[in-house]
């Protein structure tokens, strides 16, 4: 949600944290490339013997530190393996990410076999962002926005930490867009939490006074990076903005996103959304 004062700070997140879904069907194996597609067809031709391949999803939205624990825990590593193998391993990123893989750790779902290690599933998942990502119609999005496509893609984070559906996607990014050219702060509360290493739709006036580049209440502009790895239908909503004047946002109750460019009535939208909040907690 899009804060502007501190009496409207507490208890306004713009809706519960998502889960995400999955690029792609659990048990279907990512095609990228003939051999890929040459290999789902054996793995799914009748009469196939022998346990079913094993995969790892990688839902829309996760960060990397949830990736790496993801993949630990499906590799049977000890915990921080992942971690340090991003480091060390010489991934095929963006120069402005200054080796940071967050944003681009693409999700799907990967199939693991006896040889796969942490780096070359980190190397499966930079490679498919790279493939998807840079796809030509990708950079005519970002031009066409004057952001580069790793803005674009830092955006789309964003949007896929904020947007309480699919349809709420494109207008998200609009407003995104719209206070940036305002040269408004975002001051949106998925940001904090990022920074702050949570989830959750409590957010104090405390929290949007923490010394951090992450702090969309103190700084304007977009974060350094990513706050999480989006999937395509964010990226298309980052490069295609629905159009309006929207500024604000809260999502009131499940399936009810109010956008608009008055505070006022911004105002009166997170008036009903934190009634309806104590009114389901009963207390």
């Amino acid at each position: 949600m899009v804060n502007e004062s501190p009496d409207t700070r507490r208890h306004h997140r713009s809706r519960p944290p998502r889960c995400g879904r999955p690029a792609l069907l659990a048990g279907v194996v990512l095609v990228l490339g003939v051999a890929a597609a040459v290999l789902v067809l054996l793995l799914t031709r009748e009469g196939m013997v022998g346990p079913p391949p094993r995969t790892l999803v990688i839902p829309e939205g996760r960060r990397a530190s949830q990736v790496y624990a993801a993949v630990d825990r499906s590799l049977g590593v000890p915990p921080g393996t992942t971690e340090k193998a991003a480091g060390a391993a010489d991934l095929a990123l963006p120069p402005e990410v200054k080796g940071n893989p967050e944003g681009y750790l693409f999700p799907a779902t990967y199939p693991l076999t006896s040889g796969t290690t942490p780096t070359s599933l980190l190397t499966y998942m930079v490679d498919t962002a790279r493939q998807r990502f840079g796809a030509d119609h990708i950079a005519a999005g970002a031009r066409r926005n004057h952001v580069s496509v790793h803005q674009a893609v830092t955006i789309a984070s964003i949007v896929q930490a904020e947007a309480g559906t699919t349809a709420d996607m494109g207008k998200v990014s609009r407003v995104i867009y719209n206070r940036l050219s305002r040269g408004m702060p975002l001051q949106m509360d998925s940001m904090l939490n990022y920074a702050l290493k949570r989830s959750t739709l409590d957010t104090t006036s405390d929290d949007t006074k923490i010394d951090s580049a992450y702090n969309s209440y103190e700084r304007k502009g977009l974060p350094p990076t990513p706050i999480g790895n989006p999937g395509e239908q964010a990226m298309e909503a980052a490069i295609t903005p629905t159009p309006g004047r929207w500024l604000y946002f809260v999502t009131v109750a499940p399936g009810d996103t109010r956008f608009t460019d008055s505070y006022a009535e911004h105002r009166r939208n997170v008036q009903e959304f934190n009634r309806n909040r104590i009114e389901a907690s009963g207390s």
